[in-house]
């Protein structure tokens, strides 16, 4: 692929190393319509992704020149989730940085490589392991059916409706003001999602899905 056949492309992505993560990241921005270039130092990677992304590149990321050639610096975002190496995942970092990506996101395999991938120029750091096994903790128990935890402590799960909420609508329940969380939504079996209002029924194994602080989420769930 030339960079010379390709215009401008600031909402595109570049995504930096095809393994579960990034070829998880790929496939899922392409289902989104989003226009994506895939870039791996593998040969065998590439091929795998030929027929599933439009524009999939054997190159060695580090090098910003490389980079260039290939017209990365069109793109608006650039995601790398390169694993094990993490040489190679800071390089790359760098290298998008001297380009002027304006908006890097890149994998860390703990805290220390978060924090250089920081200094080098990312701009958002993800933890993909740590947070699946912060979500599978919350699932494993069965109190929780999903979890999604923010970076400044605050949640939404799906939960199921505790006995002190069921027959009562939310503004008799008062979950809010007992539990300080928010019912943002409520799914009934065979019916269609509803949103929140006060004069919201629960029933026994109705589904809600509930915001607020992390800690008072977590105990909120606790009472099913």
């Amino acid at each position: 692929m030339s960079a010379n056949s390709r215009s401008t492309r600031s909402d595109g992505v570049v995504v930096v190393g095809l393994g579960r993560f990034g070829g998880a990241v790929a496939n899922s921005l392409v289902r989104l319509g989003h226009d994506v270039l895939g870039i791996d130092e593998s040969a065998e990677i590439v091929q795998q992704w030929s027929d599933r992304l439009t524009h999939v590149v054997q190159a060695d990321s580090t090098n910003s020149d490389t980079l260039r050639r290939l017209g990365v610096h069109e793109f608006g975002r650039a995601v790398v989730g390169i694993g094990t190496d993490i040489e190679a995942s800071v390089l790359t970092v760098l290298a998008l940085c001297d380009l002027g990506i304006p908006d890097i996101w890149a994998k860390a395999l703990s805290d220390k490589h978060g924090r250089i991938l920081e200094r080098t120029g990312a701009h958002h750091v993800v933890y993909p392991e740590a947070a699946m096994g912060e979500r599978v903790a919350h699932l494993v128990t069965g109190k929780m059916i999903d979890f999604i935890e923010f970076d400044d402590g605050f949640a939404i799960v799906k939960t199921r409706a505790p006995q002190q909420a069921t027959g009562r609508t939310l503004a008799e329940s008062a979950l809010r003001s007992k539990y300080g969380v928010t019912v943002v939504g409520v799914k009934r079996p065979r019916t269609d999602f509803t949103y929140a209002r006060p004069e919201t029924l629960v029933e026994a194994g109705d589904l809600l899905i509930v915001s607020g602080p992390t800690k008072l989420v977590e105990q909120f769930a606790a009472l099913t």
